[in-house]
């Protein structure tokens, strides 16, 4: 079937983008906050127990992120005066609320991750269905995705505006729900350097990154410290350039799990110190790009 979500629209032929302060690139970490599952398998370091129940090995490590991971990223992330937009799993509210109040304190931006991570939005419809049961589906996923953005809202006192589905899933329903709950983006369409209309009412899909993610450097290309903080600098470097006629968006995905261990911490520190540091940035969140991109 043809792609009905979005339409096509080369970077070469759409109107300039202007970001606040004459920066030329809009720079967020989009920091990865989530709850596993313990009976389920997800993530994994070792492929090996993956299958097991409870599995220690990939649990632990995994569970690593919100005892100990999240509070080294916090620490770099202050240092640099840089607030996350944090990808929330709503099941985060319950089991880890101490996570919950000290972004509060630092006034991250909250966005809705689904219920946890070993549920895959696209589990809701996975193939093609009679109309009664695609009719039952979608309600049944408006309800889902209320729960989860209502328990958000009360934990935080806002109302998520951005969506980024468990693994970057959706079905194709899921925006125009979020629509109609008052979400008016998403992360999940990384095929882009800036933000751009999908083709349902007031919905935006702002740029994420599977490349520039901690996950798949380390984990799935096995990059070394120094390696990372080169590729985060050439990242920017080529987007400024890129940025001197329209501005570009540079996302920068990280999982406290991965990146929070303690001998890659430094190498994130000294990435983000030459992003704060670079002439031309906007040090912002993905609530504040969607905002100035659908003002202007």
């Amino acid at each position: 079937m043809d792609n009905e979500l979005y339409d096509y629209s080369p970077i070469t032929e759409r109107a300039p983008i202007r970001w606040p302060g004459d920066a030329r690139v809009a720079f967020y970490v989009g920091l990865n906050v989530e709850h596993y599952q313990v009976d389920r398998p997800s993530t994994s370091i070792f492929p090996g127990t993956a299958g097991l129940t409870p599995d220690p090995l990939n649990y632990g490590w995994r569970d690593y992120g919100p005892r100990v991971g999240i509070w080294r990223l916090a620490q770099i992330l202050d240092r640099h005066r840089i607030r996350a937009s944090v990808l929330l799993n709503s099941d985060v509210v319950q089991h880890n609320p101490q996570i919950i109040a000290a972004g509060l304190a630092r006034d991250w931006a909250w966005l809705a991750h689904g219920k946890n991570n070993s549920i895959f939005q696209a589990d809701m419809s996975m193939r093609p269905r009679a109309f009664a049961t695609r009719k039952r589906s979608r309600e049944q996923e408006r309800g889902y995705l209320t729960e989860v953005v209502e328990t958000i809202e009360r934990a935080t006192g806002r109302r998520p505006r951005g969506w980024m589905g468990p693994a970057l899933t959706e079905t194709f329903h899921t925006p125009a729900l979020l629509a109609e709950l008052g979400l008016n983006y998403v992360l999940d369409w990384t095929n882009d350097d800036q933000p751009y209309r999908l083709n349902g009412p007031g919905m935006l899909s702002v740029p994420y990154t599977v490349e520039l993610n901690d996950n798949t450097l380390f984990l799935g290309k096995g990059t070394s410290g120094p390696d990372f903080v080169r590729i985060v600098k050439d990242q920017l470097d080529q987007l400024y350039a890129e940025s001197a006629d329209s501005g570009r968006v540079m996302a920068l995905a990280l999982h406290p799990f991965v990146i929070g261990q303690a001998f890659r911490a430094k190498y994130l520190d000294q990435a983000l110190e030459y992003v704060a540091n670079h002439p031309g940035v906007w040090l912002t969140t993905t609530d504040e790009i969607a905002a100035h991109f659908a003002a202007v």
